[in-house]
């Protein structure tokens, strides 16, 4: 059986954001707490014993404290139940919560080249010893399964795919660590159970939606999907920013070209939007747009949720 837990469904700085004061991250701290999210990121596992994340945010040893999962298993002085991490993108969303996992627990670490370039380039990330985490390219429309930490299989196929989206922020003007152009910057993910069939899909970040990612989410029976903005230009409305959700490389959630419209009558089961910004006004219960996406089938996750396939 497929499980997987949503560790955090925010975009980058959570909610609420350490220096925000907009009506969200108000509402978090004084009024609902609930509605409180640390950075986006999942878990998954076959066995229920071993597990794979799907990107390291900033919040990780937060999110592993918080998930009784992830615990290691009683009587074991060193243990973690996580066996890989797999990272679609080069974000700092993404890949700062590897920081936290340096002290010596074996996992292998998937990335495309493009982005285990990055890690390569920044030299930080070399107190993951190489002799605790192997690094493994992963390549476009190519599928693969992760192993467990004695080697042996995981039963779960992860084909990644690319998503139109953009490179990392702090590259933006820069030469890439790669040394080449190509994609590889921004990936979605489709996760199988090789026992069942059973499968889901992961996009955290995402332009825009072609005809080739309607053909591939059609009839999915989950999908984890980008929400960062309700609109496209939401943060200079709100007065939080200058960039549109298209200039961070985001689709929007409403809009004749945004998620929601965009993904309808495709026959999807169930519908989760992730990488929701603090400025987003669908975070908060009894808004018309909380309203509206509910009724659009769609939901937004709290920390911790968990769900099988």
């Amino acid at each position: 059986m497929l499980r997987v837990v949503v560790l955090g469904a925010a975009a980058g700085g959570g909610v609420p954001q350490w220096n925000c004061g907009c009506p969200v991250c108000r509402t978090s701290r004084n009024d609902k707490p609930e509605l409180q999210s640390t950075q986006a990121s999942i878990a998954f596992s076959a066995d229920g014993e071993h597990w794979f994340l799907v990107n390291a945010s900033p919040d990780l040893r937060q999110q592993v404290t918080a998930t009784p999962q992830l615990h290691p298993r009683a009587g074991k002085l060193r243990h973690s139940p996580i066996a890989g991490v797999i990272l679609t993108n080069g974000e700092i969303d993404a890949v700062t919560g590897l920081l936290s996992m340096r002290e010596g627990s074996p996992f292998t670490l998937y990335g495309h080249e493009r982005v285990l370039a990055i890690l390569r380039s920044n030299s930080i990330f070399n107190v993951l010893s190489e002799k605790n985490v192997t690094r493994l390219p992963i390549k476009v429309d190519r599928p693969f399964e992760p192993t467990l930490p004695d080697g042996s299989p995981s039963g779960i196929e992860v084909l990644p795919f690319e998503v139109p989206g953009k490179g990392a922020w702090y590259l933006e003007g820069k030469a890439h660590p790669s040394g080449k152009d190509g994609v590889g910057d921004t990936l979605g993910l489709r996760v199988t159970d090789k026992a069942s069939g059973k499968y889901f899909y992961f996009l955290a970040a995402c332009a825009r939606v072609t005809d080739d990612l309607k053909a591939r989410l059609a009839g999915a029976a989950l999908v984890f999907f980008d929400g960062t903005v309700w609109r496209d230009d939401e943060l200079i409305v709100a007065g939080l920013g200058a960039k549109t959700g298209q200039g961070m490389g985001h689709i929007s959630m409403s809009g004749g070209d945004g998620a929601i419209e965009s993904l309808a009558g495709l026959d999807i089961g169930r519908k989760l939007f992730l990488h929701i910004n603090n400025s987003n006004p669908a975070l908060l219960h009894g808004s018309d747009e909380r309203n509206s996406l509910e009724q659009a089938g769609w939901q937004i996750p709290a920390d911790g949720t968990e769900i099988a396939l």
